[in-house]
């Protein structure tokens, strides 16, 4: 598949997706967005892929919306509709996908481009990343992207109103910051940024795939529901774990004293 805003990689199991829009920051066009969930899409299907790192070109990770493609479409453009298509599908497309998502954060996110992070599992900053949560309101706008759901989870409602109304482009969140909120897992050295993501995301890429799945699956689908659902979905789903080749392999492999071999079946 050929694309013009994005570049694909995959390479021993794990899928690398690179935002390649470095004259705009890599702004999320239309375009852009119809390429990423085109993609994510196929990575549900695709067995080889069994660990996922998104990053960006350039200085910036993303710069958000495209409002110049927004202000010459204005007119002809449904709001509503096109987050709906747009970057609503991309982050139920992204949470939903039963495979690890690494974000490396390779500078400033901000705006949408500031929740796309929130969409994936494990966050890695380079230490000269930095978050513009108020890039919404500064403009008259409220968060979109997910961000009023996903980032509240992370830091709590009261300091997440805090960022989205105070966080402008003077007042940033550090990459250091974001680590000591709890936005992001890592903070790392520029130049070691990708490199790292792809030690972690090979290292997933060699565990039991479907056991990670149904786990991420599991720890979304509780943010809203019961304690007693969580334990009764946890059990259906230790049911199905206890049928696949990769419980098989790692009960053998203990026994045998050994390394598992696990194949992500």
């Amino acid at each position: 598949m050929s694309y013009e805003n994005i570049l694909f990689d995959l390479t021993d199991n794990v899928a690398t997706i690179t935002l390649n829009r470095a004259e705009t920051y890599n702004s999320l066009s239309l375009n852009t967005l119809k390429e990423l969930i085109t993609t994510f899409k196929t990575l549900h299907k695709d067995p080889k892929v069994r660990a996922v790192i998104l990053t960006g070109t350039g200085k910036g990770f993303s710069s958000g919306a495209d409002l110049m493609e927004i202000a010459s479409r204005l007119e002809t453009v449904d709001i509503t509709q096109a987050l709906r298509d747009g970057l609503n599908t991309l982050a139920n497309t992204m949470r939903t996908l039963e495979k690890p998502i690494i974000c490396a954060v390779n500078g400033v996110a901000a705006g949408a481009g500031a929740s796309l992070p929130l969409m994936a599992d494990y966050r890695l900053a380079s230490e000269n990343a930095s978050f513009v949560f108020a890039a919404f309101v500064n403009i008259g706008l409220v968060p979109d992207a997910g961000g009023t759901y996903l980032l509240q989870q992370l830091v709590g409602a009261g300091k997440a109103f805090e960022l989205f109304l105070m966080a402008d482009a003077k007042n940033r969140v550090t990459a250091q910051q974001a680590l000591d909120y709890g936005i992001v897992n890592r903070v790392v050295p520029h130049d070691a940024l990708l490199t790292e993501a792809q030690i972690i995301a090979a290292k997933l890429a060699h565990m039991p795939t479907k056991a990670i799945g149904w786990t991420k699956r599991a720890i979304y689908r509780a943010a809203s529901t019961t304690l007693a659902d969580a334990l009764e979905y946890e059990a259906l789903l230790q049911g199905a774990a206890f049928q696949t080749h990769d419980f098989k392999e790692g009960v053998q492999a203990f026994i045998e004293k050994r390394s598992p071999i696990f194949k992500g079946e």
